[in-house]
């Protein structure tokens, strides 16, 4: 385990709610905000071992055991897991820990279907400042949903939640649990199953000393509420801030139960992210940042830029409310993308070699009534990417689209290209791109909140020819790194999308360096190959509307002009053919 599950409670309690004593854990400064967090089945308070240190050293962070789980008094009777029984043993917990201030609430599963209870109780009014719920709807709310579906004819949503609820059916049957599922009541077993199902580690998972207890026991809080609430619906309304945070990956809750949510909570956001179940194991970062966001929002009286976009109600382009940073984007690819996004609402800041370039660029988006800010950068240093992440992090925050376009072009035969130009074009192409990645990935990562890293390579990465050995190489590397990254990063809902455009009119060609020639006939060299490039009439644009496409609908790797296309298809299916030719055709 990593040394964020080896945190150490401030202070132990017990708080009594009539008959039942509640297991309380505290940690941070206790004249801190407070935040509550509320685990689920079948976990306990070890539940979130990993996102209280990411909130303790800012608020009085505060965790229990539900009854009948943990250290927390056990019971068998079934009537004791209602959740208005919940609801009160919350409320009991936050008088004891908070008894001044109202408390905010973070929880997972169950423990937010009994949070949904008691925020939505009279008394949440002057006790609850905000809830972020997590994987676990308001059953109430989910029975109306149900019906009125089902009264309108729409049974797709109602059947895909069914299916995903199935399992319920065995929960709820006395007996049967103890026998059925008691190969999966093991904490090795369980940890594997829940990491699967969250692509996460199993050594991210925690559990408690009783968890095979609470395994088993807790499952009576299913037979307790869920015929009564979703076949007797209630009007179940509040007032208290609720962001929903809703996993799409999740094997037990189906976004579209969330639909009419905004009816019985005005005051609503929602965050959709990719992940599964078990976000507080898999995505710690996550929770707390959503969590922290929210509750500065209520502090400060100004949403943050996640909040903004995540708000349910909020007339919004496809990109409002996002940053977006992109290298070389004082011309061809780069400006063109950089339109296209600030054209859907984002924030753009670009930068490249040329500042003047840069700035033309950023006048074009603010003509069009968008926001830019330019910056000189030579992304072939690590530290200059470093310190310019820095500046723009601080400056405007950390990106939600990171696209690292800036990179050059170079010919010539391996044998005619020096060690030192066949270096500077690896410098650009190559590591402009992973120090890109390494500057802004990390804060995004950290961040939590997932994101986009758009990475240029090109059709020449899966395309030997002779003459191109130092660009081929360099493109061919961005695409294997994007295929590594995307892998690492996929627990932190950051996609990443590998661009591979062909044969495409932009400022690189006529740019194109060729070794092993003269300064004439370079010059001449770089002349026909921009006007044959021009002929073919597929313009940076063109490309932009690719890189847009993939980030909204989360494509993996995109060939963008046919060529692109068949090539890619030929290195997958048939490579001895590209090789074949690649010996007999040389195009420089």
């Amino acid at each position: 385990m990593t040394d964020q599950t080896t945190i150490i409670p401030a202070s132990e309690r017990v708080v009594r709610n009539g008959e039942f004593e509640i297991a309380v854990y505290e940690y941070g400064e206790p004249s801190a905000e407070t935040i509550v967090l509320v685990h689920g089945w079948p976990d306990d308070n070890h539940l979130w071992d990993r996102v209280v240190p990411l909130l303790a050293d800012r608020f009085h962070v505060v965790t229990y055991d539900t009854r009948g789980h943990g250290r927390s008094t056990r019971t068998s009777k079934t009537e004791d897991y209602k959740l208005a029984n919940f609801a009160s043993d919350f409320f009991a917990v936050a008088d004891a820990v908070s008894p001044d201030e109202p408390v905010h609430i973070l929880a997972h599963d169950w423990g937010s279907v009994e949070m949904w209870e008691a925020v939505c109780e009279p008394q949440a009014a002057d006790r609850v400042a905000s809830f972020t719920s997590v994987s676990g709807p308001n059953l109430d709310h989910l029975g109306a949903w149900t019906r009125t579906q089902l009264s309108q004819g729409k049974v797709w949503g109602p059947f895909t939640q069914l299916l995903s609820s199935l399992y319920t059916g065995l929960f709820m049957t006395p007996g049967v649990p103890r026998v059925v599922l008691k190969p999966l009541g093991t904490e090795k077993v369980w940890s594997r199953f829940v990491g699967l199902m969250n692509d996460t580690s199993p050594e991210n998972i925690k559990f408690g000393p009783e968890f095979r207890r609470d395994f088993f026991d807790g499952m009576r809080i299913y037979r307790a509420n869920i015929l009564q609430r979703m076949g007797e619906p209630r009007e179940r309304r509040t007032e208290v801030p609720v962001q929903l945070v809703i996993a799409r990956r999740d094997v037990a809750v189906r976004p579209a139960g969330y639909s009419d949510t905004k009816e019985w909570a005005p005051n609503l956001y929602r965050r959709e992210v990719g992940g599964g179940h078990w976000l507080p194991f898999s995505h710690p970062e996550l929770l707390a940042t959503a969590t922290t966001e929210l509750v500065d929002s209520l502090r400060t009286g100004e949403l943050s830029r996640g909040l903004r976009r995540a708000e349910v109600g909020r007339q919004q382009r496809p990109f409002d409310d996002q940053l977006l940073v992109i290298t070389g984007g004082g011309s061809g690819i780069g400006r063109e993308t950089a339109l296209a996004f600030a054209r859907g609402g984002a924030e753009i800041v670009l930068s490249d070699i040329n500042l003047d370039s840069a700035k033309e660029t950023a006048e074009l988006i603010a003509r069009e009534g968008g926001t830019a800010h330019a910056y000189q950068l030579d992304v072939s240093s690590a530290d200059a990417v470093n310190e310019h992440a820095a500046t723009v992090i601080a400056a405007h925050g950390v990106p939600d689209i990171l696209i690292n376009n800036a990179g050059i072009g170079q010919a010539g035969d391996f044998f005619e290209t020096s060690a030192a130009e066949f270096d500077r074009v690896l410098n650009i192409n190559l590591h402009g791109v992973i120090n890109g990645c390494r500057a802004f990935g990390k804060a995004m990562a950290e961040r939590g909140l997932g994101g986009h890293i758009v990475n240029l390579s090109s059709m020449a990465a899966y395309s030997p020819q002779r003459g191109f050995s130092a660009y081929s190489t360099s493109k061919s590397a961005v695409f294997m790194f994007s295929d590594c990254l995307r892998a690492e990063l996929a627990g932190k809902g950051i996609g990443v999308h590998t661009i591979c455009p062909g044969i495409v009119h932009t400022n690189i060609v006529a740019n194109t360096r060729f070794a092993g020639v003269s300064e004439a006939e370079e010059a001449a060299k770089q002349q026909r190959y921009d006007k044959l490039y021009a002929a073919r009439r597929y313009g940076p644009e063109k490309v932009a509307a690719q890189i847009v496409k993939a980030v909204e609908r989360d494509r993996d790797i995109v060939p963008v002009t046919p060529e692109a296309w068949l090539q890619y298809r030929f290195s997958r299916f048939a490579p001895a053919v590209n090789r074949f030719f690649a010996a007999r055709v040389k195009l420089t």
